[in-house]
């Protein structure tokens, strides 16, 4: 009974420390905007964000007396810990900000719900053939509303923009949302229950620094140094969504990485990020609301997490 109630309590916890998280993930979405609209290089409004995010975190992890620790976890297993950081952290923020020149912030937080969907059957995929967990059909079913919800969004912009536009507005933020669950789960796998959230992100900065350099490097090449307003809101990107965020989310996760149901209900909390960032850019971007198919997507997109959250 009381193993039971304590699941209970960390799946509620987790769903309501998810639910924060997107609230801080949301002003990606805004700030990258604004600094897209702005012509802010977007190799550099990713990149800043991981840079100004290392020496906080380090800060954090050093006062909480964990820095060596996590140094000897990544010793021990350096290569997987670049490859899955470079995913998780790299690939999946470097193809959204580049998503955030094409379209509307709202739009790019819709599509980036389909991490929702890919986390659900990543989960199964990385464990072994005997761990492997069958999917719920309910699970299966929400994921399903939101993927439609997703496409709806999608038919709404493809109106009044061109498919050109639409697909590297899209299929960059599709390929960020695979990464991040992907990038994420293994490292959960690969640190164990060694590592705390704090000690896991900033590992994961750390070993996603080579290609951060490497991307800022094409910034300057391209568009020379990055503005002033540009280094004060990656800042603030930083600060809000890559630690507050961040933590939150993972701090989540890791109240209930043993139940695969119960992770991908934390992970359907991140559909909240559609409505603080419409929210957002209709605020401070003074941006039009969404049309009708639009607005019918995004109630779709928040019912299947609801639902999701729900089933747990």
């Amino acid at each position: 009974m009381l193993f039971q109630f304590t699941l209970k309590k960390n799946k509620k916890t987790a769903i309501l420390l998810g639910t924060l998280a997107a609230l801080f993930f949301a002003t990606t979405f805004v700030l990258n905007r604004i600094m897209a609209v702005s012509g802010g290089s977007w190799q550099w409004t990713a990149s800043l964000r991981f840079i100004w995010m290392l020496p906080i975190l380090f800060i954090i992890v050093a006062i909480r007396g964990n820095l060596s620790s996590l140094l000897k976890e990544i010793k021990s297993n350096v290569v997987q810990w670049l490859l899955w950081s470079t995913i998780g952290f790299g690939l999946f923020y470097a193809t959204l900000t580049f998503g955030a020149s094409y379209g509307p912030s709202w739009l790019v937080a819709s599509t980036f719900e389909f991490t929702i969907i890919a986390g659900m059957f990543i989960g199964p995929l990385i464990e072994k053939r005997g761990h492997r967990k069958a999917i719920s059909k309910a699970s299966l079913l929400f994921s399903i509303i939101i993927f439609i919800g997703i496409v709806l969004m999608q038919i709404a912009e493809a109106q009044s923009t061109s498919l050109n536009t639409m697909l590297l507005g899209t299929i960059p933020v599709l390929v960020g949302a695979i990464a991040y669950p992907l990038g994420n789960r293994k490292m959960m796998k690969i640190s164990g229950n060694r590592l705390d959230a704090f000690q896991r992100t900033l590992g994961m900065t750390i070993c996603s620094m080579p290609f951060w350099i490497v991307l800022s490097l094409f910034g300057y090449l391209e568009n020379g140094l990055p503005t002033d307003s540009q280094l004060l809101q990656t800042f603030l990107v930083a600060l809000c969504s890559g630690v507050i965020a961040t933590l939150l989310f993972f701090t989540a996760t890791d109240l209930v990485h043993h139940d695969h149901k119960a992770l991908a209900a934390v992970e359907a909390t991140q559909a909240m990020e559609v409505i603080f960032t419409l929210i957002g850019e209709v605020l401070i971007l003074h941006a039009a609301l969404p049309n009708g198919y639009s607005s019918i997507g995004i109630v779709m997109v928040v019912m299947g997490m609801i639902l999701h959250s729900r089933s747990t």
